[in-house]
């Protein structure tokens, strides 16, 4: 009897220790957004998920400050190095002011991309763009003169309304659809303005951009915050039809938008392959698979990089009347 007890003990000793060594060679992967609460971000963590339940050994830890501000993401840094995470994924909210805590979690050897909004070099390995930034840029101007022409116009005025100033994708994407206005000469800016990725906020900004510029044709959002808020600022004032609002955004937050008018068009990539790529880079980086020039990224093939580490995932795709429904139910 003695010997059989022993002989359990030290079974379950045996059994208790492996699966501890299983839980510790789980890699963690901490995906960190803007401010918790977007529905942008919530549909990346679903396809961050999936890329978990396909992969089989990560652990996602879905994280974000609950504004849109450096100093959240800067703490929340801190305290995924104290918690020793494989791998830190964030879309960050300045491109500058994480680069010392990065470099940090480097220096510890955590893993670190960049994705959707990137960081400074120093501070990451790998920014994941969700396409292009010329793209992004032209599709954003493209679907401004698309909503003049709607209207019945050949030439329009049409305004910005970003997210925050310090916004490191927003500013290039702003920057590329400045670039891309030599295309559409038919086109004038004639103002930007922030809304900080805040719906109170973005409502208010629009409706001032609306009440400032009376001649205004389109309100340009290219965050999925400013578009919704701007698509319903136009709504209450009963301006549908007159001032169209396009931009990026869910399909899901818009399709009754897009039925009502307010919206003619608006384009976003796939937010849930943007979480499975993400994901899938730092895992693989983790894992030291890939090289200098490519990564794996699972069902959405391999990242090409350039000089600096940066890649594209895919093209943006345009969303009406035609589709909307077919995918609101997805994102």
């Amino acid at each position: 009897m003695k010997s059989t007890l022993v002989k359990s003990l030290v079974l379950a000793c045996s059994t208790l220790v492996a699966s501890h060594s299983i839980a510790a060679e789980e890699v963690r992967v901490a995906l960190l957004v803007k401010a918790m609460g977007i529905g942008f971000f919530e549909a990346a963590y679903r396809g961050a998920e999936e890329a978990r339940k396909e992969l089989g050994d990560v652990e996602i830890i879905y994280t974000g400050p609950t504004s849109t501000t450096a100093e959240g993401q800067i703490e929340i840094i801190n305290s995924l190095i104290a918690q020793r995470v494989d791998a830190i994924a964030v879309s960050a909210n300045d491109a500058d002011a994480l680069v010392p805590s990065l470099k940090k979690a480097q220096q510890r050897g955590i893993k670190v991309i960049s994705w959707d909004s990137g960081v400074g070099q120093a501070g990451r390995e790998v920014h994941l763009n969700p396409s292009s930034n010329s793209l992004i840029g032209r599709m954003n101007v493209k679907l401004a003169a698309d909503a003049v022409a709607q209207k019945g116009k050949t030439s329009g005025t049409f305004a910005i309304l970003s997210a925050t100033p310090t916004s490191t994708n927003q500013n290039i994407w702003i920057e590329e659809m400045k670039k891309s206005l030599g295309e559409f000469s038919n086109l004038k800016l004639v103002d930007t303005v922030y809304g900080d990725d805040l719906a109170d906020k973005s409502f208010r900004e629009a409706t001032a951009l609306i009440k400032n510029h009376p001649d205004l044709d389109v309100i340009v959002a290219p965050t999925t915050v400013g578009i919704l808020a701007a698509a319903q600022a136009v709504s209450d004032l009963g301006l549908t039809g007159k001032v169209y609002v396009t931009g990026l955004g869910l399909p899901s937050e818009l399709a009754g938008h897009v039925h009502s008018g307010a919206i003619h068009s608006f384009a976003i990539w796939n937010p849930i392959d943007l979480g499975y790529s993400a994901t899938m880079l730092a895992y693989n980086l983790v894992k030291g698979k890939g090289t200098k020039t490519e990564i794996p990224m699972g069902r959405m093939g391999t990242l090409e990089l350039d000089k600096n580490g940066d890649g594209a995932m895919a093209k943006p795709f345009i969303y009406d009347a035609s589709n909307v429904d077919e995918f609101s139910s997805i994102f």
